[in-house]
């Protein structure tokens, strides 16, 4: 029998727990920000009773996060509007539409939930192999992004006091500066054990992943199991975590989480041994040579071993200060007795190789498109180096992009003379000759030595998003940008540096 239609809209899908209308406004801004504050109150309670050692109670808690709306409304919000919301999973499946995203907010559950195979695609790296990156579908990124919110509370609670990659309110900046306060005195130790983990994501052990990771086991051993299809083949997956996780980088964090600690309790604050991590990179200082190889590196062996993991040969080695060592694309030496922080060599070069392939690219293009080609990327890396000594590169950068530039104009107008190509390419504004840039205030192409150089202030070691005690500080972090000068008036007059550490 057929059912007549009344003429009226069919109702929207309730939440089943709040009772919540799941229509498209949801994702309005002022829903988000309220969702946002629901969050935050549940990870203040989890962090709260982890730092108590409640693990009872943040289990309890961790499962009201990930059941609650406002977690489930984030966990698709993200996954729809970072870099890879276009980047399909297996099932080639993207939420591009309000309805979509609705529909996926209340199907995230975790009753029933099984992880599909990740699609496996390869990226060049630097050294010119293939980094191999597993691309889960969407349903799996957004469910990894609800856990996620559960889990990070722990994880920063947790977590070393100078490891700096992938963790909220930290950068690679504080990662430098922490380098240049341990190296910069006079007493400062002078050699430096550098290293890198080889294959970090895809070897961590899963036994040791399940019984240390406090979240849901049943979801954790999904995300490990899935295996990935290469070539249209099912591989499975005995080890690791995949590179294209949202959970990824928390979860190797949280596994090498402890390494400084340990490494604190076998050496005494007059050792001079120190311990500076940036996600799987990091070094070691220590007044000899031999201190370094022959007691401090066994440590790090064995307790990368317990995790599955093993040091890189090619990329662990003992510098003396002099010579200098590469972090995080900055040089890192000390000359005259001054501790220098410069953009390295292989940053430069990479950076110029970016500007030379966007002028071959686009040889036959306009000037306004190289122009908003190019600006992104000097100006980030610009941006990148401004708190280290970098006022000489920037300007032999801007010198060497110039004679790139010039050299694609000849060679689009090999017939025509210089000051043709001036009066067509270049203006005067101001007391400025030579701007390449297009006329009638058109965009102009900039220089890195427009970018300031300012002395990165780096976060205090133990402070935590997750406990109110920091949150005065954090907030005033945010605004010292567009307070400058304004930092005594929250502190007190004394030195910045002085603040924070």
């Amino acid at each position: 029998m057929e059912t007549q239609w009344d003429g009226q809209k069919p109702c929207a899908p309730k939440d089943r727990r709040t009772n919540t209308p799941l229509t498209p406004d949801l994702f309005e801004p002022a829903r988000i920000e309220e969702f946002r504050k629901d969050v935050r109150k549940l990870q203040l309670r989890i962090a709260k009773a982890h730092r108590e050692g409640k693990p009872g109670r943040v289990k309890v808690l961790q499962r009201i996060l990930t059941r609650s709306l406002a977690a489930r409304v984030l966990a698709v919000r993200r996954v729809t509007t970072n870099k890879g919301k276009r980047t399909p999973g297996v099932d080639r499946v993207v939420w591009k539409t309000p309805e979509q995203r609705t529909e996926a907010v209340n199907v995230l559950k975790r009753r029933g939930y099984r992880s599909q195979p990740l699609r496996r695609i390869y990226i060049p790296k630097k050294n010119g192999k293939l980094r191999p990156l597993s691309i889960p579908t969407m349903h799996d990124r957004a469910t990894q992004a609800l856990h996620l919110q559960a889990l990070i509370p722990i994880a920063e609670s947790s977590a070393d006091p100078n490891s700096y990659g992938f963790r909220p309110d930290r950068s690679a900046a504080d990662a430098l500066r922490q380098c240049h306060i341990l190296l910069s005195q006079r007493t400062s130790p002078e050699w430096i054990l550098e290293g890198d983990i080889r294959s970090c994501f895809d070897t961590i052990n899963h036994a040791w992943l399940m019984n240390n990771i406090p979240m849901d086991k049943a979801v954790l051993g999904q995300w490990l199991k899935a295996g990935y299809v290469d070539k249209k083949v099912l591989f499975p997956t005995e080890q690791g975590t995949p590179q294209g996780g949202i959970a990824s980088p928390t979860l190797a964090n949280m596994v090498l989480d402890g390494l400084e600690r340990l490494i604190k309790e076998r050496f005494s604050r007059g050792s001079k041994v120190n311990f500076v991590r940036y996600a799987d990179d990091w070094i070691v200082t220590g007044p000899s040579k031999e201190m370094l190889v022959d007691q401090v590196l066994p440590v790090i062996v064995g307790f990368l071993r317990e995790r599955g993991l093993e040091i890189a040969p090619e990329k662990t080695r003992v510098v003396h200060i002099r010579d200098g060592f590469t972090f995080l694309g900055q040089r890192v030496r000390k000359v005259g007795g001054k501790c220098l922080t410069q953009p390295s060599p292989e940053s430069v070069k990479s950076l110029l190789e970016k500007t030379r392939n966007v002028m071959k690219e686009g040889r036959s293009k306009s000037q306004e498109w190289l122009i908003e080609t190019l600006n992104p990327i000097i100006r980030g890396w610009a941006n990148y180096h401004r708190h280290s000594a970098a006022k000489a590169t920037f300007s032999k950068v801007d010198h060497i992009i110039w004679t790139q530039l010039w050299s694609w104009l000849k060679k689009r107008h090999p017939q025509k003379g210089q000051h043709w190509i001036y009066n067509q390419y270049f203006q005067q504004r101001g007391s400025r000759n030579w701007i390449f840039g297009v006329p009638k205030g058109g965009p102009e192409l900039v220089k890195a030595q427009d970018v300031k150089i300012v002395r990165h202030v780096k976060i205090k070691a133990q402070a935590n998003p997750f406990d109110p005690k920091w949150t005065d500080y954090l907030n005033a972090r945010k605004l010292f940008p567009k307070l400058k000068s304004g930092w005594d008036r929250l502190f007190g007059p004394q030195d910045a540096q002085e603040a924070v550490e």
